[in-house]
């Protein structure tokens, strides 16, 4: 592998001072050999502890390290897209901060996109998380399958580089609701993985709840896929034909039989059906509603308090 290419390395930030200094001083051994220039942009994504103090005292002593402290917590894949568009090199690598997924792993990662890809994706051979973890992992895989096709989004992770033109595709996309992957997706049809290590995490405790696992899961459905308001339609559909069959059937059993059906249990639970169906659907579509509004109100995808270089963001 040539090092003809530059490359970007993004970094969201959130509680990891313990862990940022091993960070990038692995980084730095291992990008000079892959890359004859780069830069790690480290994007604190309103940590409450020490993090952004750790990353100006390290953006001092590397040159190429550069921080970005955004006003509060905007969400992982919203400080990412700060960091994506921040980016001025030709190849963008993401990773997370908490070591868990090794900077040397990044060679495999390049190997496979000089094959002609867009976007490799590092998959964990074996993942280092509790059940629950892992049981929200694959719910939030899921829910990229709408929007991405089911063997990309089997294959997805934190762990990620792509070329900048890529980025092109989504770089002026607005909204408070981010999917990197699926953003991706605008862009190119070239995706691919390799099989990389997933070491124990050391330090800290993961900042991914199973309640925000799953709130991200739905924002992806509802956020960039149709298939919410396609399901409701099919169950109201059905729910229709189910009507209407019951329908025929009473009005039938009255002309041939002389009775209609009786009991008022039959009858309320028909009714309780029918509504539930419309509920449902008018709380997809209620969803989808309170997501217009939230465009239309413009809310930032992130807001930068400062950087530790001259000169603004992209």
């Amino acid at each position: 592998m040539g090092v003809a290419q530059t490359h970007s390395v993004i970094v969201p930030v959130y509680n990891s001072e313990g862990s940022l200094g091993d960070l990038v001083k692995r980084l730095a051994r291992v990008l000079p050999d892959v890359s004859r220039d780069f830069e790690v942009i480290l994007v604190n994504d309103g940590s409450r502890d020490r993090s952004w103090e750790v990353i100006c005292s390290i953006a001092q002593e590397y040159p190429w390290v550069h921080g970005i402290n955004l006003m509060r917590n905007f969400g992982q894949h919203n400080a990412l897209f700060c960091g994506i568009r921040a980016a001025r090199h030709e190849l963008i690598i993401t990773i997370d901060d908490d070591l868990q997924t090794p900077p040397e792993e990044i060679p495999k990662l390049l190997d496979r996109l000089a094959e002609g890809q867009d976007v490799v994706y590092g998959t964990p051979s074996q993942e280092q998380h509790a059940l629950w973890r892992d049981l929200a992992s694959k719910i939030t895989k899921l829910a990229l399958q709408t929007a991405m096709g089911a063997e990309t989004a089997r294959n997805v992770s934190a762990f990620r580089v792509f070329r900048a033109q890529v980025r092109d595709a989504f770089f002026n996309y607005q909204g408070p609701f981010v999917s990197i992957d699926v953003l991706l997706t605008w862009g190119t049809t070239r995706f691919s993985a390799v099989p990389v290590r997933h070491e124990p995490r050391r330090i800290g405790a993961s900042n991914y709840t199973f309640r925000k696992l799953v709130t991200h899961a739905v924002n992806m459905i509802t956020g960039f896929s149709t298939l919410p308001l396609q399901l409701a339609s099919l169950i109201g559909f059905a729910s229709a034909l189910f009507g209407l069959v019951l329908l025929v059937y009473v009005v039938g059993r009255y002309f041939l039989l002389g009775y209609s059906v009786p009991g008022f249990p039959f009858l309320a639970s028909t009714i309780a059906l029918l509504s539930g169906a419309q509920m449902f659907a008018l709380g997809i579509i209620g969803e989808y509603l309170a997501r217009m509004h939230f465009r239309m109100m413009e809310r930032p995808t992130y807001v930068v308090r400062s950087t530790t270089h001259s000169g603004p963001a992209r």
